[in-house]
């Protein structure tokens, strides 16, 4: 009897059941954000849901019929939309929320008012938060180069802690990190290229700054003994939304941008979204000016509830000069940057000494969900960078008041990179054990060749006494000979590699991860070693967190190691030949990671040793070995507060220590172009009542103590330190703002030797829609 009464409960429930259908959907604000804590109810019921974090909701067992379901959180006009339940089936409802005047013009949603949101899945390949991570990383979004009218790339560089920008003489970015210095060589990931040309900041969704040796998950291709630089860029959204910018400013800085983004069909299955901005602006000296266009479109289709295709791209086209790179001879009498004698804002060359670039960058990634555990992405892009022509001027002081002047031309360059990418990430449990897994496949092809035109120095002039500035026509009447052309030759490299990373959650409050990449390097072409050569590097990470107070506090070690390809046999000076082997960098580090209040208050404390053993160096007799020594070590603090409403703080400093410990030459010298102390700070806040509302001020800046030009630490790049400050007023319909760039006027170089901009201002409008 028992029996049969439970299989008539199951029937009924079974019945009862199949009259009902789903309701489910996706929430966004106007800006594309996902509208966290919206409440969904179907009205006159007891029925609704809450939006989670990616902004989805699901409302299950809804008796068929037709309902009126309503959307709404404090700030934000409430959304009611029509909806029939058939039973058994799932009917979509999505919304955009757009801000109220009458109520509170505020949008509490988490991560959107905030500068500063470390959540990310790109740093480890894998859904894995902070606290659990046991690297450390910073990101720079957009919101924060947004309240710092940020133009350029190496004004964003500068935002990150524990980091400085620098620019190659060649016309490419990077950054110093942990004392290495640092390409900006990923983009979504992918490998990239920046070294000749830039990238404009109008299609930066956030910056990730990983530290340390990253080769395991990355690879030797887009990463440094220092850690990696990964652009993430801006993806479709759901609903309608944009703004148009114009920026102006000193040095005749004109700038206009565009951000729409807009469904494509009635169910919003297909998104696209455009980011475009075009950049005038004179350089702060006599010599040098940027004049460039960024456009970047994306289209998302999403074939199925488990299929996603994003179709990415991006081309840049600049025309703009090359920084004058300054060098000393022995005799020169000069020890100083800040003792160059020629005034900071003058320059030997005329300013039609340019460079023209150009690149095309496509991407697509497919994901998959292959369960509700298990997700499959597949990523392929094409990144080609081209030199048309780059006019680049040398100084060599050759005594306090003569100054040897040079210019190569270097072009037509190419560069070009194929990609492929798979990664399946995962989640399952081995009796209590928990655990997440990568696995995934790299492929990169690279195609370079180039020319370049060179010949010794055109002259030496006094800066004292009247010269004239060489020119474009001058230059090429010299260097335009077939005597002065040269191959730079074809190179061909392939990267292929295999990587697994798994976290296991022991317990309640303790991850450890184990990584491991196995690479193959082969070199067709070009490099030392006629007919090419291969090399294979193994690559291990380790990582252990312990949660001294649940989603609070955390305590975390790590060891990582990084390698780069060299070339694989020297032959020495008596015939015989060495074998040489990947250059491998070994990090061990521990620190500390809290978050508080939701996330709103978050800190990094670590420090970190890196050591490479088998550093190539060269003895007396000119024979090469590989038993050169170098360790960096330093301590590194970050901290970010969102504590109330409208205020934020950004906090960063560290302290590194990169020396030379075994070499014939420079040994126990610092390594070059490595201050020892970094310092990164930004404090604003937006008010959110009073007459006030809606207007903002902010202030911060950077600093950087002195460092050497070269690892003979005969040349001091001087310490500085940078202050600027901004005020704005922003609503949910435009924002204007004026934004202070050093204020206090200081010169400094890079280090690099590149000397930076003066004091200046920027204005910007931006309409939102």
């Amino acid at each position: 009897m028992k029996r049969l009464y439970a299989l008539v409960c199951i029937f009924i429930s079974m019945q009862a059941t199949a009259q009902t259908g789903t309701i489910k959907g996706t929430i966004t604000t106007s800006d594309g954000a996902p509208g966290e804590f919206v409440n969904v109810v179907l009205e006159r019921t007891s029925r609704g849901a809450v939006v989670n974090e990616g902004g989805h909701y699901t409302i299950n067992k809804v008796p068929a019929g037709t309902y009126i379901l309503v959307a709404s959180l404090t700030g934000l006009l409430t959304q009611r939309s029509e909806v029939t339940v058939a039973a058994g089936e799932t009917s979509t409802i999505d919304f955009t929320l757009i801000e109220d005047n009458k109520q509170l013009q505020e949008v509490i949603v988490r991560g959107n008012s905030r500068l500063v949101n470390k959540e990310s899945e790109t740093v480890a390949r894998m859904p894995l938060k902070n606290l659990e991570n046991p690297q450390v990383y910073n990101v720079v979004g957009k919101e924060l180069l947004k309240e710092q009218v940020v133009t350029v790339m190496t004004d964003a560089l500068k935002a990150a802690p524990g980091v400085v920008a620098v620019s190659y003489p060649s016309g490419g970015i990077g950054v110093m990190s942990r004392g290495f210095g640092t390409n900006v060589g990923a983009r979504n990931g992918l490998q990239s290229d920046l070294g000749r040309s830039s990238a404009d900041v109008s299609n930066i969704e956030r910056i990730e700054f990983v530290k340390g040796p990253s080769g395991t998950l990355f690879g030797a291709g887009i990463s440094s003994f220092g850690g990696l630089v990964n652009l993430v860029t801006k993806k479709p959204g759901d609903g309608f939304f944009g703004n148009v910018g114009l920026t102006v400013g000193s040095f005749g800085l004109s700038r206009i941008t565009a951000d729409i983004n807009s469904p494509l069909n009635k169910e919003k299955t297909v998104i696209a979204r455009i980011n475009t901005a075009l950049h005038r602006q004179n350089n702060f000296s006599e010599f040098g000016r940027i004049n460039s266009f960024a456009f970047a479109p994306s289209l998302l289709f999403k074939a199925s509830e488990k299929l996603s295709v994003l179709f990415d791209a991006e081309i840049f086209n600049a025309n703009s000069s090359r920084p004058t790179y300054t060098r000393f001879g022995p005799q020169s009498g000069i020890t100083n940057y800040k003792d160059i004698p020629l005034d900071y804002r003058k320059s030997l060359y005329d300013n039609d000494l340019d460079a023209k670039t150009q690149s095309q960058k496509y991407f697509v990634e497919a994901k998959y969900r292959i369960s509700d555990r298990w997700t499959s992405s597949t990523n392929i892009s094409y990144v080609n960078e081209f030199t048309d022509y780059s006019y680049q001027t040398y100084n060599t002081w050759v005594a306090r008041d003569r100054v040897a002047r040079y210019v190569g031309i270097w072009g037509p360059i190419k560069n070009t990179y194929i990609n492929a990418q798979q990664n399946f990430v995962g989640k399952f449990s081995t009796g209590s054990v928990k655990h997440t897994l990568l696995a995934g496949l790299t492929y990169t092809n690279l195609y370079a060749n180039g020319m370049s035109k060179s010949g010794p120095n055109f002259d030496t002039v006094n800066v004292f006494q009247s010269y004239k500035l060489i020119d474009k026509v001058y230059t090429d009447r010299l260097l335009l000979q077939p005597a002065r052309v040269s191959s730079r030759g074809t190179t061909k490299n392939q990267y292929m590699g295999a990587y697994v990373s798994e976290v296991v959650n022991l317990g309640d409050r303790v991850y450890a991860m184990l990584s491991l990449r196995v690479d193959k390097f082969k070199q067709a072409t070009g490099g030392f070693t006629p007919g090419g050569y291969e090399q294979n590097s193994v690559s291990p990470k380790l990582g252990l967190v312990y949660q001294l107070i649940k989603n609070k506090v955390s305590v975390f070690g790590n060891y990582m190691n990084g390698f780069q390809n060299t070339n694989p046999q020297v032959e020495q000076p008596d015939g015989s030949i060495t074998n040489i082997k990947p250059l491998y960098a070994n990090q061990w580090e521990a620190g500390l990671k809290t978050e508080w209040l939701d996330g709103k208050v978050s800190g990094t404390l670590s420090y970190y040793t890196i050591n490479i053993d088998n550093a190539l160096r060269t003895d007396d007799s000119g024979f090469t070995r590989q038993d050169g020594q170098q360790q960096s070590k330093g301590v590194e603090v970050d901290i970010l507060a969102n504590p109330v409403s409208g205020l934020n703080i950004v906090l960063g400093y560290g302290y590194n220590e990169n020396r030379i410990v075994k070499a014939e030459l420079n040994q126990g010298n610092l390594v070059a172009g490595a201050p020892q102390n970094i310092a990164t700070y930004w404090l604003s806040y937006k008010f959110r009542t009073t007459a006030l509302r809606n207007v903002g001020a902010g202030f911060g800046g950077n600093y950087a103590s002195s460092s050497y030009f070269s690892d003979a630490n005969t040349i001091t790049i001087p310490s500085y330190s940078v202050v600027n400050a901004t005020l704005f007023y922003e609503n949910n319909k435009y924002r204007t703002g004026l934004k202070l760039n050093n204020i206090g006027n200081t010169k400094y170089w890079d280090s690099y030797g590149i000397y930076n901009p003066t004091r200046n201002f920027s204005v910007d409008l931006a309409i939102k829609f």
